[in-house]
């Protein structure tokens, strides 16, 4: 009796583990607002499922709630790896409605916008929190590191122990600073590109594979 029991139980067990590594990675994309992380999730959908994610937009805090692509598969250098492209509102510290007023919005819309935008921080909080397997963290080479990261966010990031990588985006303009980025934060890869232009995917989609795979 108690062989059999172990047996079932090994079965189980390695069953159970058969459906935890064919599920796929939840990979979150977090960064400041206007880093391009929409732009991103959209390059990376199209290119693997020819589908985009949402709009995009030059306004501050367009993404307002978490957004998902599900079932995207990568494969790179004989590696594949399916994950669920998990593209966040733009993570800051305050949310201001006189930067929506900036963009020709009304009074009312703008305070409307910033409070969806407040609640919109929070749910990608709990996001990293309790639903997601790594993180992709889009920052615009063009400004200041420093500026652009939420110590909250990083504070989740590092107790949850999560893959990371660093995507220094918008590496077409003239202002582009890749190295600044990379030494800012040398506890992480820093991979260039352009989400835009699609300059230098194939490290992306490369690095993609391998340290989510």
């Amino acid at each position: 009796m108690g062989l059999l029991t172990d047996l079932r139980d090994s079965i189980s067990r390695a069953v159970d583990r058969l459906f935890v590594e064919s599920d796929p990675k939840r990979i979150g994309i977090y960064g400041p607002p206007n880093a391009g992380k929409t732009t991103l999730a959209n390059r990376i959908a199209r290119d693997w499922t020819g589908d985009a994610v949402g709009p995009e937009s030059r306004i501050p805090h367009e993404t307002r709630r978490a957004r998902r692509k599900e079932n995207v598969e990568i494969e790179r250098n004989g590696k594949t790896v399916t994950i669920d492209i998990v593209d966040t509102p733009g993570v800051t510290t305050k949310v201001d409605y006189k930067e929506f007023i900036e963009h020709d919005m009304e009074k009312e819309d703008a305070v409307r916008r910033s409070r969806e935008a407040t609640e919109g921080v929070a749910e990608a909080m709990h996001w990293l929190r309790e639903d997601v397997d790594g993180v992709i963290y889009v920052l615009d080479s063009t400004q200041d590191p420093f500026t652009q990261v939420n110590t909250m966010l990083i504070g989740i990031i590092e107790s949850q122990d999560l893959p990371v990588l660093i995507f220094a985006n918008k590496i077409d303009l003239d202002e582009s600073n890749v190295q600044r980025i990379a030494s800012a934060y040398p506890q992480h890869e820093t991979v260039p590109l352009s989400a835009l232009e699609g300059d230098n995917m194939d490290e992306v989609y490369e690095k993609i594979a391998e340290y989510f795979g």
